[in-house]
């Protein structure tokens, strides 16, 4: 059996300690080394190169942002996050997953835990997924850099909810003819940032996003994505009325479905049991898009394990969904959810992550402007 190396790197050596033995117990991995702090990180992933590094975010010297900005600059590798439950930790493991971890693992109750333990198997799960993803340097570009329009947000994400109640700017008015709907998974919030922030602010449709991620986290996501982008972009909340250019992100740890009534469309949040192991689930968003055959809908599916979302694409294009894309092979972190799709034979397109904003932007506004 092959034996897959794993750098440890932690300031705690009590930590450093509970991770190695967790991991040493696999037999599929041994733990080559470990590190206190992120300028070892650096020096000893470029010299043992490991084959997967767990990577702690507050150390002295040296964080682990900046070490994993190091380490993707210079000798990319799949790294998986140690994160805290608190909502900074939050936000630093968003920005880590931006800079290329493949995934994070939370620390139950803070940096020091026996509660760890209790992580284990997730622990082991997220290093086997890593060992099957791509990475590669970010200073290599797939195409040309467009800087962004200016775009003037509110102060904080928590206040959008009531920018978009109070503002009667085109982009969140008119009726709901058209949505989008996007399923993620691993690699998805890197995905995310360069597929949402491309969409013009006028974007005429709410854009509906499933991303698995655990509770806590989704809100995070929801603010850097805003903070960076021309569109809205909230975490959903139960009862919350469909606008046009708003992102709605299901929060983690709920469902994420759309209901109709006299008023118009609505999100729907439930505690229905997770489905193929998760809630949110893409499946379940898609599915509840069927009934819906008056909207224009455009189905996506980026990068993740499993197969969530495939079924549900299926189902839509059969009930006359405008449009399936599937992101391609070359640009996926994992490439598993949008190959279950492209298997099914029902994606329409299968790009690239950099072609799918414009291509989106293209087909829905097509249905508005027919010679375009």
């Amino acid at each position: 059996m092959a034996i897959h190396r794993v750098l440890v790197v932690d300031d705690s050596v009590f930590m450093r300690k509970i991770i190695t033995d967790m991991i040493q117990e696999d037999e599929r991995f041994e733990v080559v080394d470990t590190a206190k702090n992120g300028l070892e990180a650096v020096e000893k992933a470029k010299r043992l190169k490991p084959d997967v590094v767990t990577l702690d975010i507050e150390m002295p010297e040296m964080n682990g942002l900046e070490a994993l900005k190091r380490i993707m600059e210079d000798h990319p590798v799949p790294v998986v996050m140690l994160s805290s439950l608190t909502e900074e930790g939050a936000k630093e493991t968003i920005a880590a997953l931006e800079l290329g971890a493949v995934d994070f693992v939370r620390k139950p109750s803070g940096s020091i835990s026996l509660d760890l333990f209790k992580v284990k198997s997730l622990l082991m799960e997220k290093l086997t997924v890593a060992l099957q993803t791509k990475v590669s340097r970010p200073a290599v570009q797939t195409r040309p850099y467009v800087p962004p329009k200016p775009v003037i947000k509110p102060p904080a994400a928590s206040v959008a909810k009531e920018l978009i109640a109070t503002t009667p700017a085109a982009a969140h008015s008119g009726k709901i003819e058209r949505l989008v709907a996007i399923g993620t998974s691993t690699g998805g919030p890197r995905a995310l940032q360069q597929v949402v922030s491309e969409l013009p602010a006028d974007f005429p449709a709410p854009v509906l996003i499933v991303q698995h991620m655990p509770p806590n986290f989704t809100k995070s996501l929801a603010q850097r994505l805003d903070a960076t982008s021309h569109v809205t972009v909230v975490e959903a909340e139960d009862g919350d009325r469909l606008r046009n250019g708003v992102a709605y992100i299901a929060p983690g740890g709920w469902h994420m479905i759309v209901k109709r009534d006299e008023v118009g469309y609505k999100i729907r949040l439930t505690k229905d049991e997770p489905r193929s192991g998760h809630r949110p689930s893409v499946d379940m968003l898609f599915d509840s898009l069927l009934p819906f055959r008056d909207l224009k809908r455009h189905i996506v599916i980026m990068t993740g394990m499993g197969s969530d979302g495939a079924k549900g694409m299926q189902a839509l294009r059969q009930a006359g969904a405008v449009s399936t894309i599937a992101e391609s092979s070359e640009t996926c972190v994992v490439y598993g959810m949008p190959r279950a799709a492209a298997e099914l034979n029902c994606v329409t397109h299968q790009l690239p992550l950099y072609q799918i904003a414009s291509k989106l932007t293209e087909l829905v506004t097509k249905d508005i402007n027919p010679k375009m």
